[in-house]
């Protein structure tokens, strides 16, 4: 059970970046903003269960997100991914 919940959260976490090239975007301003969005909504839904306020912790949650996906891009251009 907790398998396939794991799986099912991340394949709509894997999605929503996707979700604006699927739609027709040719720009990755869409992709960060509906990320972003994600990250902030996913971050204040969890408050609810750990008591803090909902900005703290979409705040929060959109930092780490926006810190992952900087870590990331540093990785992808040091190895020479990043045209």
């Amino acid at each position: 059970m907790a398998a396939g919940s794991s799986c099912a959260a991340f394949a709509v976490g894997a999605l929503l970046p996707l979700l604006p090239y699927l739609l027709g975007a040719s720009s990755v301003v869409w992709s960060v903003l509906v990320a972003g969005v994600g990250l902030a909504v996913t971050g204040a839904f969890v408050s609810r269960f750990t008591g803090r306020p909902a900005w703290l912790s979409g705040s929060r949650q959109l930092a780490l997100g926006a810190l992952a996906a900087g870590i990331t891009f540093l990785v992808g251009h040091l190895v020479g991914s990043v045209s």
